[in-house]
């Protein structure tokens, strides 16, 4: 899995102290994530491989919640100017689809597992539910990969040189566990070709050793992203960070600062009296005219 990490300027989103809130929250909920994911991995090897389960799917929930977050993160940065996207494709590929890829992949993986766990609790023996679960963990661990590349794709040309230096340890672990994952995931459905197994022993020791080696290279990632995102917080204003190309970044800032302005005007428009109620208003200023001048007339000719 991994988790975006990002060096743009507009990045930064909202007040000081929500934006700080928010980002050590979501580097803290990623790290107890990977944590927990270690945990179910582990669990797999016990007797209790069954709630090992559960906790892979709470693990992985926090994974769609923290990418998730991610998404709406970089969105609100760009006050959900999605024209933007057109500018720099760097923020549609990167900024964008990586969580979105992150968060699916999840999904996947988390259904996956969830399809597993329901077989071994129900009893449910169908062939169409285990070739769809390990169908599932290759589909949501591809998904990972693709994310990992993307995000490694990154290119910064403007931020700090230590910043980008931070960016790679995080990028590079988080590249290594989606590879792992996708091995593993691909390993344990050629070792059940020919052989008919139902429930836990769909998952062999192979994926589950694979699995603990790539949640312990995403915790590696998640320290170093908590890491990443402390400096970026307390450098706030002194670290160079990347700004949208192709004339995105002008056009955000001319919007920002023409927003206040705008919502000035609107709020006028909403206090002033529909036009279709000003005419009206004329029109009945006019009968009045009208009346008055033919009342005056009247009284002439008598």
């Amino acid at each position: 899995m991994v988790k975006l990490a990002s060096a743009r300027e507009s990045r930064m989103y909202g007040s000081r102290r929500s934006r700080m809130r928010a980002e050590y929250t979501n580097a803290g909920v990623y790290v107890f994530s990977t944590i927990v994911l270690l945990c179910g991995f582990v669990a797999q090897l016990s007797k209790e491989a069954k709630s090992g389960l559960v906790v892979l799917l709470i693990g992985l929930g926090l994974i769609v919640i923290v990418n998730v977050h991610d998404l709406f993160a970089h969105l609100a940065a760009i006050n959900y100017r999605l024209r933007l996207i057109d500018l720099d494709s760097q923020l549609l590929f990167v900024e964008v689809a990586v969580p979105v890829l992150q968060a699916a992949g999840a999904l996947l993986f988390f259904i996956a597992i969830l399809l597993l766990l329901l077989q071994v609790d129900r009893g449910f023996g169908y062939h169409m539910i285990e070739s769809h679960a390990l169908n599932l963990l290759i589909a949501g661990t591809s998904l990972w990969v693709v994310g990992s590349i993307h995000n490694s794709c990154q290119i910064y040309e403007q931020a700090d040189g230590n910043l980008q230096i931070l960016q790679h340890t995080v990028q590079i672990p988080f590249l290594i566990a989606s590879f792992l994952f996708l091995a593993g995931a691909i390993l344990n459905f050629l070792q059940q070709l020919g052989h008919t197994h139902h429930g836990l022993k769909l998952l062999t020791y192979s994926w589950v050793w694979i699995g603990i080696i790539a949640s312990l290279f995403l915790i590696i990632g998640g320290l170093t992203n908590v890491v990443k995102v402390v400096k970026m917080l307390q450098m706030e204003g002194l670290m160079k960070l990347e700004k949208l190309r192709g004339g995105a970044q002008e056009l955000l800032i001319q919007e920002q600062e023409e927003a206040p302005f705008l919502n000035i005007i609107q709020q006028g428009q909403m206090r002033r009296p529909p036009r279709y109620l000003e005419e009206v208003q004329q029109a009945l200023e006019i009968e009045r005219t009208v009346e008055s001048m033919l009342f005056i007339l009247e009284i002439d000719v008598t």
